[in-house]
Parts: structure tokens; C-alpha cells; sequence
């Protein structure tokens, strides 16, 4: 008697099913394996005083994944999945605490998690001196604080925290920024005002004039300060992150309402020591220069020399004398690579301050 073909299916179906469960129970072996190995990697940490985050284990990590996965998982799902492991091997080796500039759900949190994962202590303050005092007061092993976007152009503030601050960049993280109009209402027609960051409503105004022209638009300290306002009211709509809608249950009336798909915010991570080399770093420093002529052009000829590559260079008033500049740079290569060394010793003669602000690995457009 010939089985019925649905029965066939099903019973390849429980096998299959079982397979699965198999391969889950020795995940779960081989994931414990790995904490107990974890931890004996945080005793011995402990008793070296050597730092439990290290960006440059982690940027390895990613590019092991990048060159041992098939492709049949996709590799950004390996890596979001990695970082919760690796967020919770930080957790069995010591409990660190992110500060972030906050509040809860905002793109910096945003880049925060993604950095560190969800199994750390987070801290929302409510400005980036704050976040900046955590990480000098030792109140926070890192801190989160953005520093340029795509748009916007750089982060002042955050330049100018550096002048007088002893914290080390570690690590940078770059987020798509997508902005969503959320609400408790459940129809566009519903909406009669818009709240959010000014940068938000600037970034997605031509989007705003075509679909709600009419509704009276609100500025607010930021997009998670929007979503707890439209928490309350059904008539209130806020343009913030997907992570605030979950956090306060509402609704995505529309997704990606950006005028410029190509919205790039880049996040500095701040603690106190500079890490060790990745293969694929940079450096940030900052300098003053000595008042006479030709002196930028003896401090930049030494990189060229060397065949270094400039990424970036921001200049900002010194507020010490009228007409007194410092400037900031980020160069291709860490601190230890002895070209590096060669050329910021070179043009230590030319400046009046000259102040290494960190060696990190480069970030990844996530």
C-alpha cells in the first residue's frame, strides 16, 4: 500500500524539524563552551588591568565571519547575531556601563547597541559634556556621542569636548539614518502635527509638503523626546526611529520619509585607552599651529611624504585669541605604525599643541 504523499511530507517535515533541534542543542553546548572559555579570559584580564572591550578583537571577529561564511546565512544576520554573543561574553567578563547622549531610542542609542549589543548597562544623558564627564569620572567604561553627519556636516560640540577632555576615540560606528513618521492614530488623515529634532524635520520637509502640507510642525530636543509626545496624543505625529516605536508603542504610518536616501551619521565611541592595531585603523589628532607663514603647509607635507592619507581635516576657533584656530584631523593608520610616528614627530615642531586624540578601527557602514 503506497503512502499517501501529504504523509510523506509531514514525516520529512519532523525530520527535518529534528535536524534543526540538534543543531540547536549543540549551539547551545557549544555557546557555553565558549563562556567558560570567556571567562577565564576575564580573570586573566582582571589581574593584567587589561581593557574588556577591545574593537580591535571584535573587527577580527567580523572579518572571520566575512571569510568563513558560505553566504547560504546571510552575513549581516551572522554578524548581528556575533554581536550579542560577544555582548554578553563583555557581560561574563565584567558588567560595563555605555553612556550615551540620549534620550532612550534615539540614533545615538541606536548606534550604542549596535556597537555593544543589548546585554550591557546603558546610561541617557542629556547632553555630550555629560557623556564626556561619565567616561573621565570613570562613572561609565565608554561612552557614545555622534560626531558627524552626511547632511548636517560635523558635530561641534563634540570637536570642542576634545580641547580639554582626557578621553581617547576608540572606535566609530556609522549608521543609515531612516526616519519614520510614527503615531497612536493609525491614518495620515488623522495627523495635525508633526514633532521632532529640527535636523529630522529639515531632512525630511519636501516628504512632509507632499503628503501632510497642512499639519503645524514642532521642534523638540530630540526624536525620542517626539515619540514620548506622540504617546499621548493620537493627533501628534513624530518622525523618530523604528526602535521608538517600539518603545513607545506606536504606530509606522510611513517608513524611509527622508528626502536623501544617502543619510550617513557617524558616532564616536570614547574611553580611556587607546586599542591596540586592527589592519584597518585610523587616527584623529588635533593641533594648533605656530603663527607664521607657510606653517599648515609644513605640517601637512610630512603625511604626503610619508603616503599618508588624509581623511579629514575641521578647523574650529581656539575662543583663547581672536583669529586662533585648531584644527582636527583623521589620517589613514594607527598611532603605532612607525610612518605614523615619523610624521607626527616631524610636525610637533611646528605647532603649538599637539594632541593624539585615538587610534581605532575604521567603522563599517551598517
Amino acid at each position: 500500500m503506497e503512502r499517501d504523499d501529504d504523509q510523506v511530507s509531514i514525516e520529512k517535515l519532523d525530520a527535518l524539524r529534528k535536524g534543526i533541534s540538534d543543531i540547536d542543542k549543540e549551539i547551545i553546548e557549544l555557546l557555553e563552551k565558549r563562556a567558560e572559555l570567556v571567562k577565564e579570559v576575564g580573570t586573566i584580564k582582571r589581574s593584567q588591568k587589561m581593557p574588556f572591550y577591545s574593537p580591535d578583537r571584535e573587527t577580527k571577529i567580523y572579518k572571520m565571519i566575512e571569510e568563513n561564511a558560505s553566504g547560504t546565512f546571510p552575513i549581516k544576520s551572522l554578524k548581528t547575531i556575533f554581536r550579542e554573543i560577544m555582548s554578553a561574553s563583555i557581560k561574563l567578563e565584567e558588567p560595563l556601563v555605555i553612556s550615551y547622549l540620549g534620550p532612550e531610542a534615539t540614533f545615538t542609542h541606536e548606534a550604542a547597541i549596535k556597537r555593544f549589543g543589548l546585554s550591557l548597562h546603558y546610561i541617557p544623558e542629556e547632553s555630550i559634556e555629560d557623556v564626556f564627564m561619565d567616561v573621565e569620572a570613570e562613572r561609565a567604561d565608554f561612552g557614545v556621542v555622534p560626531i558627524e553627519n552626511s547632511i548636517e556636516g560635523v558635530v561641534n560640540y563634540t570637536l570642542d569636548m576634545f580641547v580639554n577632555s582626557s578621553v581617547k576615540i576608540v572606535s566609530e560606528i556609522i549608521i543609515d539614518i531612516k526616519h519614520n513618521l510614527l503615531s497612536k492614530s493609525n491614518s495620515l488623515d488623522k495627523i495635525k502635527a508633526i514633532h521632532s529634532h529640527p535636523n529630522a524635520l529639515g531632512q525630511c520637509k519636501s516628504w512632509i509638503k507632499k503628503h501632510l502640507p497642512n499639519v503645524m510642525l514642532f521642534e523638540t530636543t530630540s526624536t525620542a523626546k517626539a515619540a514620548k509626545i506622540a504617546e499621548k496624543d493620537p493627533s501628534v505625529a513624530a518622525i523618530a526611529s523604528s526602535a521608538a516605536a517600539d518603545i513607545y508603542s506606536l504606530n509606522i504610518l510611513a517608513k524611509g520619509i527622508e528626502d536623501k536616501t544617502n543619510n550617513i551619521t557617524r558616532f564616536l565611541v570614547i574611553g580611556s585607552e587607546i586599542p591596540q592595531k586592527s589592519g584597518n585603523d585610523k587616527t584623529s589628532f588635533m593641533f594648533t599651529i605656530k603663527d607664521k607663514v607657510g606653517a599648515l603647509y609644513q605640517i601637512l607635507e610630512p603625511f604626503y611624504r610619508n603616503s599618508i592619507n588624509l581623511t579629514r581635516i575641521e578647523s574650529r576657533p581656539s575662543k583663547q585669541k581672536n583669529w586662533s584656530y585648531i584644527f582636527y584631523v583623521d589620517i589613514d593608520g594607527h598611532i603605532n605604525d612607525k610612518k605614523v610616528q615619523e610624521s607626527l614627530k616631524e610636525i610637533e615642531k611646528f605647532t603649538v599643541l599637539l594632541k593624539i586624540l585615538g587610534s581605532y578601527p575604521k567603522g563599517v557602514r551598517t
